[in-house]
């Protein structure tokens, strides 16, 4: 099955670097707008939880956080699978670019629950289905790193952390329905239960308007890292040499 021609078009690491570069600024300020209006709407305007009081309050971070733990492992997985498959470069370094910053939402996901959970269960941690299957998560996405640092060559290091991510797949089902399947102090889904909803509006429109801006956060992030990658990878081709000595024109200009 061959690629149409327009994803290989846009998908060299020249055209690929000069589109991110175009769309950064406009995910970086999406990111922030959400990110204060998110936060001030949840903190400041959302209602005190009937049962949980203010503490419920940390549900804007945690929730967003633990989405995008599984959503960008997700684009890791696919884009290590289509590196793999179609040896495209830039799939490879949206996967090495993704890592690190999967792993930050994990971390802030378990940290957050923790933090949520002291009050609600009366411990920081407990062996419940849904927060071991998270921390193995995080176990994968520094896998992950430490295999492709371990790798010298970047084309092998690629294919390992691909098969790596792909195998690993199968534990974010397993995240997503550990509530379903067994019995878990974890709450239930909330959110998607569009027929019987169990969360209030107010409290609906600051976790959605957070999760939008934790994707934007992400888009930026991986973005701006894979540039910087290609810049690195690519530093002997002769656009990347007109780049560098172009902005270095311009500095030196502007002194």
């Amino acid at each position: 099955m061959k690629l149409p021609a327009i994803v290989h078009k846009y998908s060299s690491p020249k055209n690929f670097y000069t589109m991110s570069g175009k769309m950064v600024p406009w995910f970086a300020w999406g990111f922030g707008l959400t990110l204060v209006f998110g936060l001030y709407y949840g903190f400041f305007i959302a209602p005190t939880d009937y049962q949980q009081g203010e503490s419920y309050r940390i549900m804007f971070v945690h929730v967003p956080a633990a989405w995008m733990s599984m959503f960008v492992y997700m684009v890791m997985a696919v884009s290590g699978a289509v590196g793999l498959i179609w040896r495209i470069k830039t799939a490879d370094l949206m996967a090495s670019a993704s890592a690190p910053i999967g792993a930050a939402f994990t971390l802030i996901a378990l940290i957050t629950g923790s933090l949520w959970g002291k009050p609600m269960w009366g411990t920081y941690w407990v062996w419940d289905a849904r927060l071991t299957s998270e921390l193995i998560l995080l176990f994968l996405y520094l896998g992950f790193i430490a295999l492709q640092a371990s790798i010298e060559d970047p084309r092998n290091a690629a294919r390992a952390g691909a098969i790596l991510a792909i195998v690993g797949v199968v534990n974010i089902p397993i995240i997503h329905y550990s509530v379903e399947w067994w019995s878990t102090l974890h709450q239930g889904a909330t959110v998607t239960k569009f027929d019987k909803p169990s969360i209030h509006i107010d409290m609906l429109i600051p976790l959605l308007v957070m999760a939008v801006s934790f994707k934007l956060y992400y888009a930026t992030s991986v973005l701006m890292r894979g540039r910087a990658e290609i810049l690195l990878r690519e530093q002997n081709s002769r656009w990347v040499k007109e780049i560098v000595a172009n902005e270095g024109a311009a500095l030196g200009g502007a002194k």
